[in-house]
């Protein structure tokens, strides 16, 4: 008689199948789903199996999951923060501040890619949106870079590795996800986004030490500026005029989630609001603007949704089928304590990460394993922090690294693959670093969200 192991390790095998014969990720999840869920009432009804399966349990209950999932009032946070990023992405806001920041840095070796990093971590801040800080760190500084003779491999990989820093720090879209997720009041969105502010910093940090060690180490690795001007306070006023609104944003954003004065939904309203008028600041806001705004936020949040709905009924059939029961098992029988099983997944999550976008994994793997994780004493605002650096690290590891993609698009001609691989390699070693002390050192996720809300 068919076990639930070999049900459970064919619903997963099925599912990868659909995706490479080329099958979108939503369809081949609800694919894999109704499949197994039609096998799973012949095994019971006709074959006499013993597994736990009901048809109306599962598919019958989808209603009320769907209909569950789209009233969560967590999820309207996104759709609101996505328009958030991309109008910021249109109002200037990334220009003026590149403009400032390269004038302030101008007689420092490296200082065009520190400008680029600093640009990056505001950006991160304020839009969340890995795909289109990627694009536009990749157009603003990719050809200035290379005019002043940088290397090849730096200059990708300073823009590859900056635009990815928007997964970590708040307000990140991914932290919403995972906060619902991992559905437990000791991760709220609140906690996450505090969680996460230490590491993307240390991130930043860690970028901007390599980039200037290395410009002084090798003077012809980041070479300063061929017209190096003096410092003037007016560059400093010139970055403060285009830092602060932006800046007033994010923390109007995060301080009203950790003040308790608004929730994640109505801080991520004000959000929207405050990039309209950013835009209107900068004289970039308009009819056409506002049109492509909402079309691409409607684009993405119903890509992100339909993967929702196929993950709601991959999980549901897989539940049904005694999913939970085989993957908790598998996990409490691994031969390591919980910091061995949480290194277990991390490396799942790592290589899966080479195929699946952070979605994908987010809504499939964490709903399955975060349980059996908690229940053996695993701090959950720690153990999210992990996950999310595991899955941004995923974003720059060739050869599907999905940032690799975006900076292709916009590169020169003269940048080929290889230097985009060798480019971001330093910076995947700085990643991992940082997730490597984040595993030892737990308090540099979990300090300042118990420092605050405590």
């Amino acid at each position: 008689m068919i076990s639930e192991q070999v049900l459970v390790s064919s619903m997963f095998g099925c599912f990868f199948l659909f995706l490479m014969m080329g099958l979108p990720v939503a369809w081949a999840l609800s694919a894999a789903g109704f499949l197994f869920a039609i096998i799973g009432f012949l095994l019971v009804e006709y074959f006499n199996s013993d597994i736990w399966f009901t048809w109306q349990g599962t598919i019958g209950s989808l209603d009320a999951r769907i209909y569950g999932l789209v009233a969560n009032e967590l999820l309207v946070a996104l759709p609101m923060f996505i328009f958030m990023g991309i109008m910021l992405d249109r109002s200037g806001v990334a220009e003026k501040l590149m403009h400032s920041l390269t004038g302030l840095f101008s007689t420092l070796k490296g200082g065009y890619a520190v400008s680029v990093v600093i640009v990056g971590i505001l950006l991160a801040a304020s839009t969340g949106i890995v795909g289109a800080s990627v694009v536009l760190l990749g157009m603003l500084s990719i050809g200035p870079m290379l005019s002043q003779n940088y290397n090849k491999g730096l200059a990708v990989g300073t823009a590859s590795a900056v635009g990815v820093l928007g997964v970590i720090i708040p307000p990140s879209i991914m932290l919403v996800l995972l906060a619902d997720r991992l559905g437990t009041p000791e991760a709220s969105v609140g906690r996450l986004f505090m969680a996460a502010v230490v590491p993307g910093l240390l991130l930043a940090f860690g970028y901007i030490l390599y980039i200037v060690t290395s410009a002084y180490l090798r003077p012809s690795f980041a070479p300063s500026q061929d017209t190096v001007r003096n410092f003037s306070i007016r560059y400093l006023i010139g970055f403060l005029r285009a830092a602060l609104p932006a800046l007033a944003l994010i923390f109007g954003v995060l301080g009203s989630i950790v003040s308790g004065i608004a929730t994640t939904t109505e801080a991520s309203a004000i959000g929207a609001a405050g990039a309209l008028v950013l835009a209107g600041l900068n004289k970039q806001l308009n009819i056409m603007v506002v049109s492509a705004a909402l079309h691409q936020t409607s684009r993405t949040i119903a890509f992100i949704f339909g993967i929702f709905l196929g993950a709601t009924v991959f999980a549901s059939v897989l539940r049904g089928v005694g999913g939970d029961d085989v993957i908790r098992n598998l996990i409490i029988d691994l031969p390591f304590g919980a910091t061995g099983v949480v290194i277990c997944i991390l490396l799942l999550t790592f290589v899966l990460g080479f195929f699946l976008d952070w979605i994908e994994i987010t809504l499939i793997v964490l709903p399955l394993v975060a349980p059996t994780v908690f229940s053996l004493g695993v701090d959950p605002v720690w153990f999210a922090v992990l996950f999310a650096l595991c899955l941004q690290t995923s974003f720059l590891t060739p050869p599907v690294g999905p940032a690799l993609f975006y900076i292709k698009g916009v590169c020169p001609t003269a940048i080929k693959t290889r230097d985009i691989y060798t480019g971001v390699f330093p910076f995947i070693i700085i990643q991992l670093l940082v997730l490597f002390a984040v595993f030892v050192l737990d308090d540099l996720a979990t300090w300042l969200p118990d420092i605050i809300h405590n």
